[in-house]
């Protein structure tokens, strides 16, 4: 209904019950392509997925550059030679494997960490993701003798994020944009004046389509993450020492799996604590698919974020704890993060605030009022005027 129609014009409707549609209420399909196609969900989720996948996967390769020759260099134990046959029977993918000179390979791996680097900042980030995604695979492919679960994570994520939007929020793109925001309000030259009706159907339809991508792919996350951590709790039901209590205890006294060897003793020796933390996890990790989608997900994250600490902790996995962290970060609503960002640039302004009067709290160091100037208690504070506003 346009807004000069009157409500009793039955026969002027667009949608009558000729059409078999009530009016203002559209069929499910147009409505799921609408919620699709209109706004693009969960933004500063996709950002912080977005930076830390890329700075987990940064300091993965700074804390190994000492050994990159050993793992991924021409002369590795597992050559390139080696390498290529394998992935030609996986059919897996290594741009490591192109040349076996030590020269390409320091360039390629100095191109990963630069291109780590930006894409956690958010510059040029639809090209830089699937450079991200490329890298990523590459590494991984190279040798996958050396990878674990986080590993098989990060690459899952970094082909998923090609398709996300996630340098709409805090990145060099999202600042870049609000730069240039009045420039792009200018009225456009006459010789383009007869282009602009095809010019803004084919902006709309480029939008669409981009927000399209991006709730796709955030919904493909959510739900990788959701099978994870189901199939990882049914596996655990099957197993007997999950069942009986037991399996914590049996992993702490992996030599594998102890990089402390005396923490892992004091956790083995609280056999009621081991025990109520091996079927807390398994109810946790069960529950994951059903209770994330509720109000009982904070509680459900805050969980297996404890978790996962106690995973790198004292099994010695940090990248395989890092990457579950920050994929639980899907299930977080925007208000979340912008509550964050409140509190943090709030703590910061008053801390700035408190820098220029370093001698404010010392009563005797601090300056009467002169005449006329209102008291302390008649001062609004920066942070309260920028917060009210």
């Amino acid at each position: 209904m346009t807004t000069d129609q009157k409500p009793d014009d039955a026969g002027t409707r667009p949608n009558s019950a000729a059409d078999g549609t009530a009016p203002g209420n559209p069929d499910p399909v147009t409505r799921a392509f609408t919620f699709l196609t209109e706004r693009a969900v969960s933004l500063h989720a996709a950002a912080v997925l977005r930076v830390g996948y890329g700075l987990l996967y940064l300091v993965f390769l700074l804390r190994e550059f000492p050994h990159r020759e050993e793992i991924w260099g021409p002369d590795s134990p597992w050559t390139p030679h080696l390498a290529r046959e394998l992935l030609s029977q996986t059919g897996w993918f290594s741009a490591l494997t192109f040349s076996d000179r030590p020269a390409f390979f320091e360039g390629c791996y100095a191109l990963a960490l630069l291109t780590c680097a930006l894409f956690t900042l958010g510059w040029h980030t639809r090209a830089l993701s699937l450079l991200f995604a490329l890298v990523v695979t590459s590494f991984h492919g190279r040798n996958i003798y050396i990878t674990d679960g986080g590993d098989n994570l990060i690459v899952l994520m970094a082909e998923y994020l090609t398709l996300v939007a996630c340098g709409r929020r805090w990145s060099l793109d999202a600042r870049r944009k609000r730069l240039r925001a009045p420039t792009y309000r200018s009225r456009p030259r006459p010789a383009l004046a007869r282009l602009l009706p095809a010019w803004e159907q084919a902006v709309l339809v480029r939008g669409q389509l981009s927000t399209l991508l991006h709730n796709c792919g955030m919904f493909v996350i959510a739900i990788q993450v959701c099978i994870l951590y189901g199939c990882a709790g049914l596996y655990k039901v099957q197993g007997s020492t999950w069942r009986d209590g037991t399996a914590l205890h049996y992993v702490l006294n992996l030599d594998l799996f102890r990089p402390w060897p005396e923490l892992s003793q004091f956790a083995d020796h609280h056999q009621l604590f081991i025990a109520i933390a091996g079927y807390l996890t398994v109810l946790v990790q069960v529950a994951c698919p059903f209770a994330l989608f509720s109000r009982l997900k904070y509680v459900v994250i805050g969980l297996l974020i404890g978790m996962h600490i106690g995973i790198a902790v004292l099994l010695g996995l940090p990248v395989f704890s890092g990457a579950m962290i920050v994929a639980d970060a899907v299930f977080l609503p925007d208000r979340f993060f912008l509550l964050l960002q409140r509190i943090c640039l709030t703590r910061l302004r008053r801390a700035g605030a408190d820098a220029t009067v370093p001698r404010a709290r010392n009563g005797n160091l601090r300056p009467p009022p002169s005449p006329g100037t209102p008291g302390r208690s008649d001062v609004r504070s920066p942070v309260t005027d920028t917060t009210s506003s």
